[in-house]
């Protein structure tokens, strides 16, 4: 594996910063962006760097194998059931979906302090 395959669902607050990373990162092959909101920014930044972007998650999963990692950053627990539904569905063993929360993780470590999210309120 020369690269790490990812796919995002959700291109806001959160997720804006962490695929400015993810896009800096040689290592890293994003495969496509989901999100409801268009007109957001970071969907802008995705297109601009030539990244797939869908309103539909669902059309990420169907890629399968395909992705190593789907981070998702919605903030719904309504996605992260059907994302798992989903990948059951279809028998998908490789990808694993990763939570929000392990993406506050990763950056917070990378910027020494914990990084505030709009969803830190919402219950999971």
């Amino acid at each position: 594996m020369d690269k790490i395959r990812i796919a995002m669902v959700g291109a806001g607050e959160t997720g804006t910063p962490l695929l400015k990373q993810l896009l800096a990162a040689p290592f890293i092959e994003l495969v496509g962006v989901a999100e409801l909101n268009l007109a957001l920014p970071g969907v802008a930044m995705a297109r601009e760097a030539g990244v797939p972007v869908t309103d539909n998650f669902i059309e990420l999963a169907e890629q399968g194998e395909r992705i190593d990692i789907i981070i998702d950053l919605s903030g719904s627990r309504k996605v992260r059931e059907d994302l798992r539904r989903f990948m059951q569905f279809a028998g998908n063993a490789h990808t694993v979906i990763m939570h929000e929360r392990v993406v506050i993780l990763m950056m917070s470590l990378s910027a020494g302090m914990l990084v505030p999210t709009r969803h830190e309120l919402l219950s999971y």
